[in-house]
């Protein structure tokens, strides 16, 4: 069982009580997603469902929580799950071994989840969720661009409408303001992205390094818990 304490002594037996009885999805649980699941976790979030149907490359070895020498090749989403069993046995932790589309939306809402954190890369599938989290009516916040950033000082959570410089936030506001979307949470960084050579299959790939996607997710969780526990200015 969780020692949570501290947590009481900060937010009150309530939101305490809030936390344990929340279920929050975690979509995509790399360099962002993976720390806010174990901020989740350790705050006391009663369920968690991570979805990745990612394995550990070695390349992830430089900022993603799962990816340890011994996890290499191992599911993201089975490697995360054992480690915040790890950190709380009395979370309920699920592990669902999908890419997140169209085609598996309507399996994995099948679930209940009372708060959505959005760590997709793909724009296709980001945008589907928070269209799906909307028509639903579940709360979600979302990551915009943590790659070819050296400043996590410069990351906030602020309203999608409201982003400056971030190249995936231009694209999504387009797109959802064409779906009639007034308003959305996310993290941004108000930084330029920095150019790179670096390439995967020929593909641009994002560099990236150990401390700036870590607090990309540890501001969505701490926007996550604040809600959930009842306790947002």
């Amino acid at each position: 069982m969780l020692d949570d304490s501290r947590t009481v002594a900060l937010i009150g037996e309530e939101g305490a009580g809030r936390l344990r009885a929340s279920s929050v999805a975690v979509f995509g649980v790399g360099g962002v997603g993976s720390f806010a699941a174990e901020a989740l976790a350790r705050a006391g979030i009663g369920t968690l469902y991570l979805i990745d149907n990612d394995i550990v490359q070695p390349s992830n070895c430089n900022r993603q929580l799962v990816a340890l020498s011994s996890t290499v090749g191992s599911k993201k989403a089975e490697v995360m799950a054992a480690r915040v069993r790890d950190i709380n046995p009395a979370i309920n932790a699920v592990a669902i071994d999908r890419f997140y589309d169209e085609a598996s939306s309507d399996e994995i809402f099948a679930h209940k989840f009372d708060f959505v954190i959005d760590a997709i890369d793909s724009l296709r599938s980001k945008e589907s969720l928070i269209l799906n989290c909307a028509g639903r009516e579940i709360e979600i916040i979302s990551s915009m661009g943590a790659g070819n950033k050296l400043y996590p000082e410069r990351f906030a959570v602020m309203d999608l409408f409201r982003t400056t410089c971030d190249p995936i936030a231009k694209r999504l506001r387009k797109r959802l303001r064409d779906a009639g979307i007034k308003r959305l949470r996310v993290v941004c960084s108000d930084e330029l992205p920095r150019k790179t050579g670096l390439s995967e299959s020929g593909k641009n790939a994002p560099a990236s390094i150990s401390f700036v996607p870590s607090v990309c997710g540890l501001l969505m969780a701490g926007a996550a818990i604040r809600y959930l526990a009842g306790v947002e200015e």
